[in-house]
């Protein structure tokens, strides 16, 4: 057998840092912008975050607490994803603090909100890639036991996407070009995407 560290979550883990989000790593980073019922905007990174479906695409994330972006999520039903590249990692980090509602993190960050074609939230010009989303469902988590936790999942329809041209080379997205950054856990620990880290592994075929 062999020499494993084994411990149930309820009881704690025994060890310096909690290994969870280390182990389910790394993660693409939710950074998500909204616009309250006055129009006000917010911008805030979530690192529980990925898709879920192809047709409809239909993307998801999860705020631990109730926060600006899931109240705005919940009086508009829209909001966009913005893709976090090595270049917007330290402006996605300013997003991430503490704010008072209905302050603008676009401005404390020195990003650009510029309108999205089809919800009123706005996309970030500086990202290059954005998904205009709506809400489809808004979920709050419970435990095995069916006890509520106060984490809730917004799942959200891409209904428009918008990709730089630079990313698409013959008609293909080329997703290490950005140097797109992921959350990998721990106290601050990131990762980026390099082209040279790439390989394939096509899926075998029907028997």
């Amino acid at each position: 057998m062999p020499d494993t560290h084994s411990y149930e979550p309820a009881n704690g883990h025994g060890l310096a840092h909690d290994p969870f989000n280390s182990i389910v790593g790394p993660r693409p980073i939710g950074w998500i912008a909204t616009a309250d019922a006055q129009g006000r905007h917010n911008l805030a990174p979530y690192s529980f975050f990925n898709a879920f479906n192809y047709i409809p695409p239909i993307i998801g994330f999860a705020s631990v607490g109730w926060k600006d972006t899931v109240t705005n999520i919940q009086e508009t039903g829209e909001f966009t994803w913005n893709l976090t590249t090595q270049t917007l990692a330290e402006a996605m980090n300013i997003t991430s603090a503490p704010a008072i509602r209905g302050q603008n993190e676009f401005l404390l960050a020195n990003l650009t909100a510029i309108p999205s074609t089809l919800v009123k939230a706005p996309r970030v010009l500086e990202s290059p890639v954005n998904f205009e989303c709506r809400l489809t469902q808004l979920i709050q988590l419970t435990t095995q036991s069916g006890a509520t936790v106060p984490t809730w999942l917004i799942l959200g329809e891409v209904v428009m996407v918008h990709i730089d041209r630079a990313l698409l080379k013959d008609g293909i997205y080329q997703s290490a070009t950005s140097h797109p950054v992921l959350r990998w856990g721990g106290r601050g620990d990131y990762a980026r995407i390099e082209p040279e880290n790439i390989f394939e592994l096509l899926r075998p075929a029907k028997a």
